[in-house]
C-alpha cells in the first residue's frame, strides 16, 4: 500500500485569512503603543461586512474599522466594506490572574510543536511545499491583472519504505480569477509560473496529477463566496495536520496567551532538537493551567529517530529552555509588533521569526 500524505495553502485573500491577518495587524497595532497591551481581538466576514469583536486590555488608541479595511485593501479587494466593532476590556479576573511578577499563562491548554528533517525549513515536506505553492501563487496573481485574491494550494507527498520522501502525487491549485481569462490560460498560468518554481524535479514523475482550478470556474470567491473567521486555520498555521495540534488558535493572541507563546516555544525546541541532530523528527506537548507561570508537563517524542532515549532528551530540554512563560515572551522577544509577518503561509518555517532561531546547547 502507497504511504501518502497531504497539507494544504491558503492565500491571504482566503475569507478565514482576511480575518486572521485583520486580527495580527490589530495586535501589533496595540504592541506598538503598548507593548504590554493583553489582547484577543478576533474578526469575522461576510460579503462587504466584518465584525471585529473580543477583549482588549490596553492603553493603545486603536481605530479597529480603519485597520480592517486598510488590510482588506491590501490584499487587493476594492469593494466597500461596513465594519461592526465590539470590543470589550478583558475580564478582570482574567487579567489578574495573568498579572504576576512572573508573568502567569492567561489560560489553561495544551501546545505542540515540531520539526523534522524533510526540508530546509525543518518543517514536513506537504506543508512547506504548499506555503510555497501559495506564497508564490500570490506573487503571480499580482502581477497578473486576471487572478484575482483567494486561493488554495495541497500537495500529496508519498514516502517510501523508510519514511523518507519518495516522490510527489498530487498537486492542487485552486485561484480565484476574472472572466477575461479560460481555464486553459489558467493551467498554463499555474504550472509554468507557480508549480515548476517550487516543486523540484526529481520529486515529479510521469504519475504525478496536477489538478488546477479542479471545480472549473471561480469567479466569485473571498468575502463573497464564503464567510471566514479568525482562527480557522489552525492545521494551515501550524504543520498541515502532520503532527498533533493544541486546542486554540494563534493569530489575535498577545504572547501572554500560551496558545500562541507556548506553541511558538515549542517549535524553537523541537527546531533545535533536529538542528543539532539529536533526532531526526521530534514533537514536543507542553500543558499549562490559568494564572500558573510554569508548565504543568512537558513531554517530548522522537518516532524512535534519535540515539538519545526521550528521558535523555527532556533532560537536555530542560538544561537548555526553560518553558515558563515569563522566559518564553523574554527569549524570545515577544512583546513587540511582529504577527503580522506570522499570519500568512504557516507560523512556522519562516526564517526571520524569533522561534525560528537556532542557539547553542549544552548536550
Amino acid at each position: 500500500m502507497k504511504n501518502i500524505f497531504t497539507s494544504e495553502s491558503v492565500t491571504s485573500g482566503h475569507p478565514d485569512k482576511i480575518c486572521d491577518w485583520i486580527a495580527d495587524h490589530i495586535l501589533d497595532e496595540a504592541l506598538s503603543q503598548d507593548p504590554n497591551s493583553h489582547m484577543a481581538v478576533e474578526a469575522t466576514i461576510k460579503d462587504d461586512f466584518v465584525l471585529i469583536y473580543g477583549e482588549a486590555n490596553t492603553k493603545a488608541i486603536i481605530d479597529y474599522a480603519k485597520i480592517a479595511k486598510e488590510v482588506i485593501k491590501k490584499i487587493g479587494y476594492n469593494e466597500e466594506y461596513e465594519v461592526l466593532v465590539k470590543v470589550n476590556k478583558q475580564s478582570a479576573e482574567i487579567n489578574e490572574a495573568v498579572k504576576h511578577d512572573e508573568i502567569a499563562a492567561g489560560d489553561q491548554g495544551l501546545m505542540f510543536g515540531y520539526a523534522c528533517n524533510e526540508s530546509r525549513s525543518y518543517m514536513p515536506y506537504a506543508i512547506d511545499k504548499a506555503h510555497m505553492l501559495a506564497k508564490t501563487l500570490e506573487k503571480v496573481r499580482r502581477n497578473n491583472p486576471n487572478l484575482k485574491p483567494d486561493g488554495k494550494t495541497q500537495v500529496s507527498v508519498e514516502y517510501d519504505e523508510n519514511g523518507k520522501v519518495k516522490r510527489v502525487d498530487t498537486i492542487v491549485v485552486s485561484t480565484s480569477h476574472t472572466e477575461n481569462i479560460t481555464q486553459e490560460e489558467i493551467k498554463e498560468i499555474i504550472t509554468n509560473e507557480v508549480i515548476k518554481p517550487v516543486i523540484e524535479e526529481e520529486y515529479l514523475d510521469e504519475n504525478t496529477k496536477y489538478l488546477i482550478n479542479p471545480s472549473g470556474s471561480f469567479i466569485v470567491g473571498g468575502s463573497f463566496g464564503d464567510s471566514g473567521t479568525t482562527g480557522r486555520k489552525i492545521v494551515v498555521d501550524t504543520y498541515g495536520g502532520y503532527a498533533p495540534i493544541g486546542g486554540g488558535c494563534l493569530s489575535s493572541k498577545d504572547p501572554t496567551k500560551v496558545d500562541r507563546s507556548g506553541a511558538y516555544y515549542a517549535r524553537y525546541v523541537a527546531k533545535n532538537i533536529v538542528a543539532h541532530k539529536l533526532a531526526d523528527k521530534c514533537l514536543i506537548q507542553v500543558a499549562y493551567a490559568i494564572g500558573k507561570a510554569d508548565p504543568v508537563s512537558i513531554n517530548v517524542e522522537t518516532f524512535n529517530t534519535s540515539s538519545y532515549s526521550n528521558q535523555q532528551l527532556l533532560d537536555i530540554i530542560n538544561k537548555n529552555f526553560d518553558f515558563s512563560v515569563k522566559n518564553i515572551i523574554k527569549e524570545l522577544d515577544l512583546q513587540r509588533p511582529i504577527y503580522k509577518d506570522t499570519t500568512l503561509y504557516g507560523h512556522f518555517g519562516k526564517p526571520g521569526l524569533p522561534w525560528e532561531q537556532i542557539k547553542d546547547i549544552n548536550i
